[in-house]
């Protein structure tokens, strides 16, 4: 199961009007550990950003699952309950769980969320969607060498 961490990195931007000036920005990465995920934040961002920059910070988050879309530029959390009940007492209970989907605007995440879980058998409730700063995700690197190749 993957666990996701946000990491912010401040470096300079240089801006449409040309001037230039500091950003932090926070970008989502799948690691083991802290330690990974500021590696591979360092290993992801270098290609893009000229100068200095440095991570000012890495923290675990509760996104249990991320709907991908290659076409979309923005980041929705979906805030959903999971609703079961309970068979000795009959009480309903919601169960909350946050969900990453990649859309270009509120009705494209609402409709990726949902796509996202056809087939799924519980029953579920939206409690809310929100555009996210996040400015990119990185999926785990799995390495895939074998000993033929080593």
């Amino acid at each position: 199961m993957a666990q996701w961490f946000e990491c912010k990195v401040r470096y300079d931007k240089l801006m449409e009007n040309g001037m230039q000036k500091k950003v932090n920005e926070p970008y989502m990465v799948d690691a083991l550990s802290f330690t990974e995920a500021e590696a591979r934040i360092i290993e992801e961002v270098t290609p893009f950003i000229s100068g200095d920059f440095s991570v000012s910070a890495v923290k675990r988050t509760n996104i249990s699952e991320i709907f991908w879309d290659d076409s979309a530029d923005k980041w929705y959390h979906v805030k959903v309950n999971f609703i079961t009940i309970d068979e000795k007492s009959a009480v309903e209970k919601k169960t909350t769980s946050h969900i990453l989907v990649a859309a270009s605007d509120f009705k494209g995440a609402l409709d990726n969320f949902m796509e996202g879980m056809k087939g799924t058998m519980a029953d579920f409730e939206i409690a809310s969607i929100a555009e996210t700063t996040i400015m990119d995700v990185y999926k785990a690197k799995l390495s895939s060498t074998s000993p033929a190749e080593a």
